[in-house]
């Protein structure tokens, strides 16, 4: 056998080396496509060695490549190779899933009991596909750029490769966590019947119950290797599972003959079916050690096996009908449906039925034979058990009624004024016995006191009406002091003199159900995640806190509301139980800044409202609103990252005069005054005054000029110079963005920047600064050729970092302008970054490799961790002005020459803000910073102004 598949690999790979090469047709992915059979368009190589040289699919520009790739494994000889083009003009990812095992196709001699099949793919360009963890494929992640054609080379650690599709991400995950849930019903069902028959045969003791418990557990133990389960409980490698897979298929044969001896009793009808059965057990379990040998072979019997006893047995079955047998007869619709079982197994392990669907129907198939064969057992087994019948009396079915329900009888004799309840209610409570068989009055002690008065007008109301029905749930104390809810239904009886002479009813432990409906109350007013009072009960406090402000004039309530700046996109990119504990984090934080009287809410996503009485003055509440500032502002430790937060805070005082303010508006207030401060960048406080009534409009029409001048160029780009300090040349310039509103005239980058970080404009504006100086800087390159090219400074805002799509925004740039490397230099400030250390190291190691520099502004007056900076690996630092300019403290230049040092020792260049002055710039020469920029050396200036500034330098240098 092992020289037939020798010879089946020399002779495969002979044939492809006589077989012409022909260029790959690249598979087309639309963006709509939720998943594409790669099957019939895979190329496979077998036994060409540890490389491989093929051709490319035809790129957009019509050329053909040659590639090849090395092996990571020496000992490799297949290989697959398919092409994929991206129509589109939108990038797309695209998971290529290749799964383990398929039974479809896994034949029934030899058969492919599953395996690892991918050891890597090679793309003919752009970056490698990433493997993703997965317990039943290989998983690769693979990114297609707009319009790109691309050739992937895929290492096989098998001979073949059953199936291979591409998925889209979110599909495939949906499609998995169906199939997910599918299996764990089906396992359930599976698992609780075979624990089930196996409890009926401690129960029941006959032989066919264990047979059939067998029959079970192998079901179960087949469809935990199927579905995966033991890969996870026994960590097992993905893929090595043949010897488990092949085991569970022998037992599963094994059991059935196991199941039909037993059940059918062939050992009363002749000897001869006892030695056919057992041989045939012997020879199938002996298929356990061939599997340890070669899994494949022991699978492929097993699966003949199973066939094969099918048969027989239908056949015995048949045989045994004849013969008037009951238990042959009952078990004729379960075998037939076994038959049909096997045929459809047959024709999928074949090849003849294949669809997606057929593996999952094939196991809840099974299932169901099981279940069919376990009730066609208990049906026999507890044939003529059922209970005799016969007439009872309507007093004994209320008396088996009452047994059944559960409810503890409670009966009152008024005339001796006893309750009696059989001891159920002390054990209960854990109370004396006989504690509560006396007197109503004792049971005054035990009772809640707020339960007392009702329980005693209750039943004196009974015996003075004489007639009603008491229904009534009161407390009763238990030995520990907890209180446990009952309730009571009774009904009074009345004696020949027309009095009440009894009062007989069921007594009802309620607990769990008053524990459940004090916690649906709690929690429809409160909220689940931080416990604290949600909008409804917020509102509440503060329409009473303002009535008693009204009523007794004294304390005053301000209304603080706090929102957390950019928590969106802290969210997305540490995920959602990351940001639970966050908000669980704030909200701690905040509390320990209240006051007994005070009161916080958490009001939706990532806003809390508060409702301060313990500071009266204007003044002592800006104060406290700028300790909880504060207090949110310190960095939170999550795992091994530190996450940075700020809030803004909005504040609405309730004045005295305002005695028609209702609660709703002074939230509003606070709202609006809360949007206010994340207008003007957030991490503030702000005061609601009557102006901001009109500012909410005024931003809305200002949002919508903004977005229509990034669509008619009304968004002009500046250009200040950034100067060498050696020779006072030109190094490069900080591009600014400038809008010069048809109406308002120049509207500030304070004012505008919020508004395109809050609407999501910030992006298409980044974008546009972007690409238009990049374009500026490529034509001054090129028109200006000095020894050090140019470089621009672009500025880069916290909501483009969190955008993965910034480093395709930043490689279509850089593909569209020929620029010298390094000098498009993104620049952002310490705080951006740090708003997330892990995501931005990663985001911008990747910009560096594609050619970008880094530029890290206003180094010093942010966090300045030294351990980040030598991790984020910058090219420049920008000196903060504060720095640069003379403040009359000794320690500046001390610390300025700290800063410049610094960033030498790390290899970087150093550029100072703020240069104004002559003085300025012999210092920073002096203390060897490279560059400065300031009014000194020019105003941001349009890209004409720069233009001329650059040729005027030009020809003074070449006069």
């Amino acid at each position: 056998m092992r020289f037939l598949k020798i010879l089946l690999l020399v002779l495969s790979a002979w044939l492809a080396t006589l077989a012409p090469v022909a260029a790959l047709e690249a598979v087309e992915v639309p963006a709509n496509a939720d998943a594409i059979d790669l099957t019939s368009a895979v190329d496979l190589y077998s036994g060409t060695g540890a490389s491989l040289q093929v051709s490319t699919a035809p790129g957009a520009d019509g050329i053909v490549r040659r590639i090849e790739v090395n092996s990571r494994d020496d000992e490799n000889t297949s290989w697959a190779v398919f092409a994929l083009s991206n129509p589109g003009d939108e990038q797309i990812d695209r998971l290529i899933v290749a799964p383990f095992f398929q039974l479809v196709g896994s034949r029934l001699i030899w058969p492919d009991l599953g395996a690892s099949r991918i050891a890597s793919i090679t793309p003919s360009q752009g970056i490698a596909p990433e493997r993703q963890s997965s317990q039943e494929a290989d998983v690769f992640l693979v990114t297609l750029d707009p319009g790109a054609v691309v050739t992937y080379v895929v290492e096989l650690r098998t001979e073949n490769l059953p199936q291979i599709r591409l998925w889209e991400p979110d599909v495939y995950k949906d499609t998995v966590n169906a199939y997910t849930l599918y299996r764990g019903i089906i396992l359930g069902i599976s698992g609780l019947l075979a624990l089930f028959l196996t409890i009926l045969f401690v129960v029941k003791g006959t032989i066919m119950f264990p047979a059939t418990a067998t029959l079970a557990w192998s079901v179960l133990a087949y469809l935990t290797i199927d579905f995966g389960f033991w890969n996870k409980v026994l960590q097992i490698t993905p893929g090595d599972e043949q010897l488990y897979r092949a085991c569970a298929e022998v037992a599963l044969a094994a059991s059935l003959i196991i199941f039909l001896y037993a059940y059918l009793n062939l050992n009363r009808w002749h000897i001869r079916y006892s030695h056919l059965a057992l041989a045939t057990l012997i020879l199938v379990l002996g298929l356990l050690g061939v599997a340890v040998w070669d899994p494949s072979v022991a699978a492929g019997i097993a699966r003949i096996s199973l066939g094969i006893i099918g048969v027989l047995g239908f056949a015995i079955i048949v045989a045994l009908v004849a013969q008037g047998y009951d238990r042959a007869i009952m078990l004729v619709p379960t075998w037939v449906l076994l038959l049909s079982w096997l045929v459809g197994a047959g024709m999928t392990v074949t090849g003849a039925l294949a669809n997606d669907i057929v593996q999952p129907a094939l196991a809840g198939g099974l299932v169901l034979v099981v279940l069919l064969i376990g009730f066609t057992v208990m049906q026999h087994a507890f044939a003529g058990g059922a209970i005799a019948q016969g007439l009872i009396s309507d007093v004994e079915r209320r008396a088996l009624a009452l047994t059944g329900c559960g409810d503890i009888i409670w009966d009152w004799d008024i005339d001796r004024d006893r309750i009696s309840t059989g001891n159920e209610v002390e054990e209960l409570l854990g109370l004396k016995q006989g504690l509560l068989e006396g007197p109503a009055r004792d049971w005054l002690d035990v009772l809640h006191p707020q339960d007392r008065d009702t329980f005693r007008g209750t039943l004196d109301a009974v015996i003075d009406q004489r007639r009603g029905r008491i229904s009534q749930a009161f407390r009763l104390r238990s030995e520990d002091g907890h209180y446990r809810w009952f309730r009571l239904r009774a009904r009074p009886i009345i004696g020949s003199d027309g009095e009440v002479i009894r009062c007989v009813g069921t007594l009802l432990d309620i607990t769990e159900q008053k524990v459940t409906e004090e916690r649906l109350l709690h929690d429809a007013v409160h909220d689940n995640l931080t416990g604290l009072p949600n909008r409804e009960l917020f509102l509440d406090r503060l329409q009473a806190a303002l009535a008693r402000a009204r009523a007794e004039g004294l304390a005053r309530p301000s209304v603080l509301m706090i929102d957390l700046d950019r928590f969106k996109q802290v969210n997305d990119s540490i995920g959602l139980s990351a940001g639970d504990s966050i908000l669980l984090t704030v909200a701690r934080r905040i509390s320990r800044q209240l006051k007994p009287q005070d009161a916080l809410a958490r009001l939706s996503g990532d806003t809390y409202g508060l409702l301060l009485l313990s500071e009266q003055s204007a003044d002592r509440v800006a104060a406290f609103a700028d300790a909880i500032r504060r207090a949110v502002r310190s960095p939170i430790t999550f795992g091994d990252q530190e996450v940075f937060l700020t809030s803004s805070v909005g504040i609405a005082i309730y004045e005295g005069n305002e005695s028609e303010v209702s609660a709703p508006e002074m939230m509003r207030e606070a709202d609006m005054a809360m949007n206010h401060a994340k207008r003007m960048g957030g991490d503030r406080v702000e005061v609601f005054r009557p102006s901001l009534q009109s500012s909410g409009a005024s931003r809305v029409e200002l949002e919508a000029d903004l977005r229509k001048a990034l669509n008619t160029d009304g968004i002009t780009v500046f250009y200040q110079p950034i100067v060498r300090l050696a020779d006072r040349s030109i190094a490069g310039f900080e591009v600014l963005a400038r809008w010069n509103h048809p109406r308002r005239g120049a509207v500030s980058p304070t004012e505008f920047i919020p508004i395109a970080e809050q609407s999501g404009l910030i992006n298409e504006l980044g974008l546009f600064v972007l690409d238009r100086s990049a374009r500026q800087l490529s034509e001054w390159q090129s028109k200006f050729r000095v020894p050090v090219p140019h470089f621009i400074s672009v500025n880069v805002s916290s909501l483009q970092l969190l955008r993965h799509e910034l480093i395709n925004d930043v490689k279509q740039v850089l593909s569209r302008s020929a620029l010298a490397p390094g000098t498009l230099k993104l620049e952002l400030t310490e705080s951006v970054v740090m708003a997330n250390p892990e995501y931005s190291a990663r985001m911008l190691e990747r910009l560096r490799g594609l050619g970008a520099g880094l530029s890290l502004d206003d180094f010093g007056t942010g966090y300045s961790s030294l351990s980040y900076l030598q991790r984020f690996r910058f090219d420049t630092i920008k000196v903060d002005q504060s720095f640069v300019r003379p403040n009359g403290r000794s320690a500046r230049p001390v610390i300025l020459r700290s800063i410049i040092a610094l960033g030498h020792d790390l290899g970087m260049q150093v550029v100072a803000e703020g240069a104004e002055t002559e003085s300025d710039s012999l210092e920073l020469h002096q203390l060897g910073c490279e560059f400065a920029q300031g009014f000194l050396y020019g105003q941001p200036m349009e890209a004409s102004e720069a233009t001329k500034l650059l040729q005027a330098e030009m020809e003074a240098l070449s006069a």
